[in-house]
């Protein structure tokens, strides 16, 4: 199954493929490939690492989740690359999560001022997000992704036994991004999610007779094929592009006050909710929508409120004094503009509209209500 994407390059999506033979593929281009991995790729795939028989790869390990997207990560990677003397003619591959990618292709878009990149993602939330659409970068102390550039992979490859491999909560986190692409651009993908029981991890090797592994793909397919067509339509994210961002105002500041505790996912997953509830506060969102959110959401075992968070951290902050920190957070999103806040929302499934103009005391009163219902 195969998505084709046209940014500042042309590109595809490819679900369901083998890795091994893409990396084969992937050699015959370039002289030398540095291949980066996750801590977590290395320990539960080093087998099949291990069959990498490429005499011109060279491997780096980076650190598993948001800790990897730092300075320190990406001067390693650069570490590296000056040490093998890599020159334009040679690429990245990276196998990971999507902070991983992330890191990976920052790195790519800097050597040289850009050398070629492969990614192949190792977790849902890689898988339908972060590795397609060119976002590349880092964390800052100030917040998220706010080091950065647009450079899109020569090639996205999907492999599902990597997804097989991670942990049910992983998954679950990733699902979070898959409701978002259904409520934003796909409702198909809304219908198959209420008509499927929970999708577990233990169903998706190769080697069950359940179907739950070809729902996933079916599910990775619709969702990478709506993040497709808003990366085609807009790149540099001029505005259309932000529509991928709903739920991400607040998740954002949800994720970067649990120091990463939460998984990306789950931080989106409250801030889901919160967009729904202010949908249909400012722009008519009908309210079987809003339950529809929580009831997919849920159904993934994801928290839409802090309240019901049972690993968030300092739960017990008073109220002014965590809604006062949250808009603080979410006033260095890069949706806003100044001083002020602005929120992707959505009119219906697949009507995207933008809530902007909302003074403190009007965002404090949704959080609170958001927070402590």
């Amino acid at each position: 199954m195969k998505i084709d994407i046209s940014a500042e390059i042309g590109y595809q999506i490819e679900v369901d493929i083998n890795l091994s033979n893409e990396l084969k593929r992937i050699s015959r281009n370039h002289p030398r490939i540095l291949l980066i991995v996750s801590e977590t790729v290395k320990d539960i795939h080093s087998k099949k690492l291990d069959e990498i028989d490429i005499n011109h790869v060279r491997f780096l390990v980076v650190p598993d989740g948001e800790y990897s997207k730092s300075i320190e990560t990406l001067e390693a990677i650069w570490q590296k690359l000056g040490e093998e003397n890599f020159t334009r003619s040679d690429a990245i591959v990276a196998i990971g999560g999507g902070a991983t990618t992330d890191v990976a292709g920052f790195a790519a878009a800097t050597w040289l001022r850009g050398i070629s990149w492969y990614a192949f993602p190792s977790t849902l939330a890689g898988a339908v997000d972060a590795a397609i659409g060119g976002k590349t970068g880092i964390n800052s102390h100030f917040g998220k992704n706010l080091i950065g550039s647009f450079y899109s992979p020569r090639y996205v490859g999907i492999d599902l036994d990597l997804i097989s491999t991670i942990t049910q909560r992983d998954l679950n986190a990733g699902m979070a991004e898959v409701i978002k692409t259904g409520f934003i651009g796909d409702k198909e993908i809304l219908n198959i999610l209420e008509s499927n029981p929970q999708i577990q991890v233990s169903n998706l090797t190769s080697n069950t007779t359940s179907s739950a592994r070809d729902t996933m793909a079916q599910l990775i397919f619709l969702s990478s094929q709506v993040k497709a067509r808003f990366v085609s339509a807009d790149f540099k994210e001029g505005k259309l592009r932000e529509a991928l961002n709903y739920g991400h105002t607040l998740g954002h500041a949800v994720e970067r006050y649990s120091i990463y505790k939460l998984r990306h996912g789950e931080a989106v997953s409250i801030g889901l909710y919160f967009a729904a509830k202010l949908s249909s506060k400012y722009l008519g969102l009908k309210k079987e929508l809003v339950e529809l959110h929580d009831k997919l959401l849920v159904k993934y075992e994801l928290d839409t409120t802090l309240n019901n968070s049972s690993i968030f951290p300092n739960r017990d902050l008073n109220r002014e004094k965590l809604i006062s920190d949250f808009i603080g957070f979410m006033k260095i999103d890069k949706k806003s503009r100044g001083d002020q806040i602005r929120f992707v929302g959505i009119r219906d499934v697949e009507k995207i509209d933008w809530i902007e103009n909302l003074d403190e005391n009007q965002i404090s009163d949704l959080l609170g209500e958001c927070f402590f219902e």
